[in-house]
């Protein structure tokens, strides 16, 4: 969706706020940098507005906060430098926002769940009403804590109250404040003059502009969104739960688009995972940043992907780990205990029996015979293996890298390689078998006298 999509539609700045410290999360890392889905919050925010080709993206950030700013690179940054409240974080893009003209939505950097969706929404609503401000309403299952939204008989916002300061009847109301908010440009920054830090906090409260609104003439309304996209995050407990929305999300995206979940609620996604159709995937997978699945991947259950391309109709799992770097060739094997790191597997190749493949080449067709391991680290340096098409690497070899095995080559079982071998040859390098007659036979009497 683009902020064109819908016609007429004014030009769009949105501000993010994520001055706060995030004292109840208990962490040196900034509440808004916390991971939902392997993405930091406010990245998914970050996302949703980017989505609407706003015209500008703001960020206000408290002082020394520079992993925040690298993180919404290359959007502008603007510093509260006080904490005195959303009203007076918003003055502080004030400068950005000079001779805007449009619609400003304010958001939070810790509400990762807000929808692209939900926002075009808002700016529709402002569109259809002329209203100097829309304020973001959604209806929880229990309302206790929220503030309340107060509309009147004609649909228009009457005011915003805290729960604290509710009535009786007040409490009873189900439609609770969001906390976004969109302005109409020409009409926010006259209102942030006007606010006033009359209250217990002495701070500068944003919703007192729809009062503040209502004193000038102008209207203010609400646009509805769902609960999980205006949930905000202060604890843990709350991450933990904008995670389980989020996996249901993007599960419900990636059925709904031509996968199958044997299990849906064991498998794990990042926001960025991008999944072909008639892929299916097996229970308790997780899935980390960076990995793209092709059509008709079967993954098989208790797999681990991050970073990794796996190409169409290629089989991986059971516990399978694919780790950065590596690409799965289409219609490979890759089966259970095997590791495959910073690798790429070629077409039609089998990797399936507790083999290590790390900083490696595997060429089309090619057999990786159960135990074989690339030994690419000498302590000091990574090397790197060459295995060549419609090779066959027997069971328990060790290639040990820098080696290239050419084509068609064949390396017997037990094998430990330390030098090339030429393209349709056999390369054995283990010890000569010998065998000891009645050894065996020798043995088990001299074991019975010892117990006698």
């Amino acid at each position: 969706m683009t902020n064109n999509e819908s016609s007429n539609l004014p030009s769009l700045a949105c501000v993010v706020l994520a001055a706060g410290q995030g004292t109840r999360m208990r962490s040196d890392l900034p509440k808004v940098l916390h991971p939902v889905a392997n993405l930091p919050m406010i990245k998914h925010v970050i996302n949703a507005c980017e989505a609407l080709a706003p015209q500008n993206i703001i960020v206000v950030v408290a002082p020394h906060m520079p992993a925040v700013e690298k993180a919404v690179a290359p959007h502008k940054c603007v510093v509260q430098s006080k904490a005195l409240g959303t009203g007076d974080a918003v003055k502080a893009a004030k400068d950005e926002l000079k001779n805007f003209k449009g619609d400003v939505i304010v958001l939070f950097g810790d509400a990762p769940l807000v929808t692209a969706t939900a926002l075009h929404n808002m700016q529709v609503k402002r569109q259809q009403t002329n209203a100097a401000i829309v304020v973001a309403g959604f209806t929880p299952a229990d309302a206790g804590p929220y503030g309340r939204l107060i509309v009147d008989a004609k649909g228009n916002l009457a005011g915003i109250i805290e729960v604290a300061e509710a009535t009786a009847e007040q409490r009873a109301l189900k439609l609770c404040n969001g906390g976004v908010m969109l302005f109409a440009a020409d009409k926010l920054m006259p209102l942030l003059d006007q606010l006033k830090d009359n209250n217990s906090k002495k701070e500068f409260y944003l919703t007192d502009c729809i009062a503040l609104a209502q004193k000038s003439g102008d209207t203010c309304t609400v646009a509805e969104m769902l609960a999980d996209e205006v949930l905000g995050i202060n604890t843990r407990v709350e991450l933990a739960e904008a995670e389980k929305l989020m996996q249901q999300r993007l599960r419900r995206t990636a059925m709904l688009n031509g996968a199958t979940f044997t299990d849906p609620d064991t498998v794990f996604l990042s926001a960025d995972t991008k999944i072909g159709r008639d892929v299916t995937i097996g229970p308790n997978v997780f899935i980390g940043p960076g990995v793209e699945i092709a059509d008709k991947v079967d993954i098989r259950a208790f797999c681990h992907l991050e970073q990794v391309r796996v190409e169409q109709g290629a089989i991986i799992g059971p516990f399978a780990r694919l780790r950065p770097g590596s690409i799965v060739g289409a219609e490979a094997h890759i089966g259970n205990f095997v590791e495959i790191k910073n690798a790429e597997i070629g077409k039609g190749a089998k990797v399936n029996h507790m083999s290590y493949i790390g900083d490696a080449f595997v060429g089309t067709r090619a057999n990786i015979g159960a135990g074989t391991i690339t030994c690419n680290y000498d302590g000091y340096r990574k090397s790197h293996t060459h295995i060549g098409a419609d090779t066959f690497i027997g069971s328990n070899s060790s290639l040990v890298a820098p080696v290239k095995i050419g084509d068609g080559a064949y390396v017997g079982a037990g094998s430990v390689i330390t030098m090339e071998v030429p393209a349709n040859t056999l390369a054995v390098a283990r010890g000569r078998q010998a065998n000891i007659e009645d050894w065996a036979r020798r043995f088990r009497d001299e074991q019975a006298k010892d117990k006698k």
